[in-house]
């Protein structure tokens, strides 16, 4: 057989579907396309995850700013929040007044290194909530990053496979070797469809969370002069006309 009869015989023989690419590829080449379709599953699952996260902390916040604001007083709100805070600013808003209330409970009554104590509070529970934001986040990146080069693997992988079987055939027309260079390249694909939605995900996620962690911090930086003043006044928990001052 002439080598434009081989070629025509094989073109006629060969599926380019996707699966068949699959199907025909090196097992290595197969793992590692696998591999890359665990994760990109995995990005996504992570991405719807954190949007409703990130969208519910938000309401949360908003639902909580009204409350804060609206006339109640201090007292009443930490009493209601105290057992189980909800949001992340009502967590972050019971443990400044937990450690007011502790300091109005000693023997002592001292108020000297208050402010920095409830300083240090809140920024622990701020560091906490961003945590529990980022957590799994890594995982995009891990995914953004890796991704491309796990599949250039596969690919090498699969075209030096293709090479030995060319040299096997001793067969170089081109309707003989595309197919094994298709099914090597195929790897590649795949790693950069999990790739690109990892790394536009995790800019955008990480960014909402820097947003929500500044959120977070402008309010222990209000409710820290609100009880500053407190402090200065050697008085109680602060009441809405003394909020507003």
């Amino acid at each position: 057989m002439n080598p434009a009869d081989a070629a025509q015989t094989a073109l006629a023989a060969h599926d380019a579907s996707l699966w068949n690419l699959f199907m025909q590829a090196h097992w290595v080449v197969k793992a590692v396309m696998l591999g890359l379709i665990a994760s990109s599953i995995w990005v996504w699952a992570i991405i719807v995850e954190k949007i409703i996260m990130y969208r519910r902390t938000r309401n949360q916040m908003d639902r909580f700013e009204q409350v804060f604001w609206s006339g109640q007083s201090l007292e009443e709100l930490y009493r209601t929040l105290a057992q189980r805070p909800t949001t992340a600013m009502a967590a972050l808003f019971v443990a400044a007044m937990r450690e007011w209330k502790r300091s109005h409970e000693t023997a002592a009554r001292s108020f000297a290194g208050l402010q920095q104590r409830i300083d240090r509070v809140m920024n622990v529970t701020i560091q906490r909530e961003v945590e529990r934001l980022e957590a799994r986040l890594m995982v995009l990146a891990t995914v953004a990053s890796a991704g491309p080069f796990i599949g250039l693997f596969g690919t090498v992988w699969g075209i030096m496979t293709a090479f030995q079987a060319i040299a096997i055939s001793k067969n170089t027309s081109l309707a003989v070797v595309a197919p094994g260079i298709a099914e090597a390249l195929f790897a590649t694909a795949i790693g950069l469809v999990a790739a690109i939605p990892a790394t536009i995900a995790y800019n955008k996620l990480a960014g909402e969370v820097n947003k929500i962690a500044n959120r977070l911090e402008g309010f222990a930086d209000e409710f820290a002069a609100i009880l500053s003043r407190q402090i200065d006044q050697q008085g109680g928990p602060a009441s809405y006309d003394q909020r507003a001052a």
